[in-house]
């Protein structure tokens, strides 16, 4: 039998979504099948790596990818992290489970680098905690 996939979405899937992928693929096992997307891909962000290399989770071969429309209608679990993502993600079958977490972007942190990166932990620690509860056996 398949494993159900987790299926996290962004906008760009460069920082948040990569960072509950990077978290679920360690906390979920063999349980979940985990994958993540953004509607419009662009790279993953180099502080989004670094902080979560702080934690014990390597994301730096980790690549920005498109929705997969078969993955998406296929999802057991569909989670959102921005309104972005939330408001244009396409229309998923009834039996998806859909949840948002709205997040703030830490790429848009602003301030000296202490305080950026503090931005960058931050939604982190958040995000690992979310994964955390929502993989929870």
């Amino acid at each position: 039998m398949p494993k159900p996939l987790v299926y996290f979405l962004c906008t760009g899937n460069s920082c948040r979504s990569q960072m509950a992928e990077g978290f679920a693929r360690q906390l979920a096992g063999d349980r979940w099948e985990v994958a993540s997307a953004g509607i419009e891909p662009s790279v993953v962000h180099p502080r989004a790596i670094a902080v979560m290399a702080e934690v014990g989770i390597d994301i730096s071969r980790h690549a920005s990818k498109a929705i997969d429309p078969d993955r998406l209608a296929h999802a057991a679990l569909v989670v959102t992290l921005c309104g972005d993502a939330e408001e244009r993600c396409p229309l998923t079958p009834p039996h998806v489970r859909r949840v948002h977490w709205p997040l703030p972007d830490p790429a848009k942190a602003s301030g000296s680098e202490a305080e950026v990166y503090g931005a960058f932990r931050a939604v982190r620690d958040e995000i690992g905690q979310r994964v955390q509860d929502l993989l929870a056996p």
